[in-house]
């Protein structure tokens, strides 16, 4: 493969993986409108944050102490094996607050605060089920996925155990933890905890399919 065709690969997998993020983060915002707690890996987050508050030294945001975890993971999967730290991570790490904030901005109007509890859990359901469809596509896209769904992928790798059961343990454990350090979680963090992987699991041939033909279209105009 030429120069040429190796920069146009770079370029294909990292638009796969940034329309992969779009959408799994409009499953993420219709997660949140949903308003039947948080995802597992900020209620990890709220339950670190009120620890770093109660020792009286600072008072972060959660947005803080997110980028501050993120940042600890990627150092922590440096040292255990850096072929998983690619551009991706980088852009998956600083782009995902703004597309939430952006669809939040655009689906805000159709607030579901009131709504009957069953329309809540679907919008979730819903709203899961995008979230794992767009994950599984950034983590085929290989060039790179976010530092909280890192572990599951290196975890995964490493055991050879399956992806779907090794993100149900992880997310567990992070809402474990989180409840333990003062975090609150709902019933929607336990129906992500046990969906989004299993989901994500079953998309990845598909999802694999579309990043092949996505290379093969481009990379063929390219010769």
């Amino acid at each position: 493969m030429s120069s040429k065709e190796k920069i146009t690969e770079k370029l294909i997998r990292l638009l796969a993986l940034f329309i992969g993020l779009v959408i799994a983060h409009l499953g993420v915002t219709l997660f949140l409108l949903a308003d039947l707690g948080a995802d597992p890996f900020n209620v990890l987050i709220q339950g670190l944050r009120l620890l770093v508050i109660r020792t009286g030294l600072i008072e972060p945001t959660h947005g803080t102490v997110h980028m501050a975890v993120c940042f600890i993971i990627i150092l922590i999967l440096l040292a255990v094996d850096r072929s998983y730290i690619k551009a991706g991570t980088v852009v998956c790490m600083f782009c995902g607050g703004p597309i939430i904030d952006f669809f939040t901005w655009c689906l805000g109007p159709l607030s579901i605060g009131t709504a009957h509890i069953a329309v809540k859990i679907l919008v979730l359901v819903i709203g899961c089920v995008i979230l794992a469809s767009g994950m599984s596509l950034v983590i085929r896209s290989e060039a790179g996925t976010g530092p909280n769904d890192l572990v599951a992928v290196v975890i995964s790798d490493k055991s050879g155990k399956r992806f779907g059961i090794v993100r149900i343990i992880t997310d567990v454990a992070f809402v474990l933890t989180g409840f333990l350090l003062g975090g609150k979680f709902g019933a929607g963090t336990v129906i992500c905890a046990f969906l989004v992987g299993p989901v994500a699991e079953r998309c990845m041939r598909t999802s694999q399919a579309a990043v092949d033909a996505l290379l093969g279209l481009f990379l063929k105009k390219d010769k």
